[in-house]
């Protein structure tokens, strides 16, 4: 659902606010609405979107703000399409340290969480390049838009063996800096990869597209068979960025500054 109308009134009325009350936030990668305290957004699957609401309702993390989800009158986790959770204060900053550190505490809080039958089902764009990245399928790449810089990091890619969970794949622009206060994570989108991986995702995003300091990816050396997850979340972000069909030449030049960035470490 990509509209930008607002919920309608039974959604409000379900989740417990008044139909003349939403408006829209600024920025996001789709349209969100503020009532009072509860966010409203249409959500494109409803198996993934009750699932990631019940796991939020019942998971803690040490440090760190969620945006706790909020039920219908009728017990429901999403109705007709829209979903709703907590409002949680705070802006995306440039604290790719500690966004980084966000993704390792909350990921030792998932660790023990199956894997939901969902995943499996996902065709989505970025479902498609997590796949690829990984060796499983081979999409056709637009050489002009990633593909070709997808062949050649390919060719830095090697086996590896770490163990896989669900993960917070998309952590960079998600997670909310309000001060002294601890980060909020917001807008969780479920993979089952590493979390070193997940860490991976944040620095190639932010050497992409944060103008993060060229040693950023140096500082987190430390985490298990890290040059080859970059690997991977590179090929992830290229993939994607190849797939989708509002890539421009301005976020491909962010994606080169990364591949240039973590070749050096390879």
């Amino acid at each position: 659902m990509t509209s930008t109308n607002p919920p309608p009134q039974h959604v409000c009325a379900a989740f417990g606010v008044g139909a003349d009350e939403p408006r829209l936030l600024d920025g996001g990668t789709g349209p969100v609405w503020r009532a009072q305290d509860v966010v409203l957004k249409p959500v494109a699957s409803t198996a993934e979107a009750a699932w990631v609401a019940q796991t939020l309702d019942a998971l803690r993390v040490d440090g760190v703000r969620l945006a706790r989800p909020v039920r219908a009158s009728d017990g429901r986790w999403v109705v007709s399409g829209w979903s709703a959770a907590r409002y949680v204060a705070g802006r995306p900053e440039p604290r790719y340290d500690e966004l980084v550190a966000v993704s390792l505490r909350l990921h030792e809080a998932t660790a023990h969480l199956p894997r939901p039958r969902f995943l499996a089902n996902r065709t989505d764009v970025w479902a498609v390049a997590d796949r690829a990245a990984w060796g499983d399928g081979t999409p056709a790449l637009d050489p002009a838009t990633g593909g070709t810089q997808f062949a050649e990091v390919l060719g830095h890619r090697r086996p590896l063996a770490l163990r896989e969970q669900i993960v917070h794949g998309d952590l960079f622009g998600n997670v909310l800096f309000a001060g002294s206060a601890a980060p909020a994570v917001i807008d969780f989108s479920a993979y089952w990869r590493p979390p070193e991986w997940a860490a991976a995702v944040i620095v190639v995003d932010a050497l992409a597209w944060g103008d993060a300091d060229e040693n950023l990816a140096l500082r987190w050396a430390e985490l298990a068979q890290w040059p080859q997850v970059l690997v991977r979340a590179l090929l992830f972000r290229l993939a994607a960025h190849a797939l989708h069909p509002r890539s421009t030449p301005a976020s491909l030049a962010g994606l080169l500054r990364a591949v240039t960035l973590v070749r050096e470490l390879l």
